[in-house]
């Protein structure tokens, strides 16, 4: 009898310049493999900076961490990464 895969609640945190079309950037990737976030928090920082949380429940961990590296790729991008909450 084989065990059921254990998920963790991971939130994906970006960080972008200021450009109107960086959180449907985000969430185009999230789209495209129809998943559904648990949550999506903006938030603009100092400088021009967008701040962007993406909170996901169900899905593996090294999903995230390939879904992290496309949005490192894309335009106005500064950083990508996920972590457990």
């Amino acid at each position: 009898m084989s065990c059921p895969p254990v998920y963790s609640l991971l939130r994906l945190q970006i960080v972008a310049d200021a450009d109107p079309g960086a959180i449907a950037r985000v969430l185009e990737r999230f789209q495209n493999l129809n998943i559904t976030p648990r949550r999506v928090n903006a938030e603009f920082g100092s400088d021009d900076i967008l701040h962007i949380a993406v909170d996901v429940f169900g899905v593996p961990e090294e999903q995230v961490a390939l879904i992290a590296s496309k949005i490192r790729q894309a335009p106005s991008v500064i950083d990508a990464h996920w972590c457990l909450i």
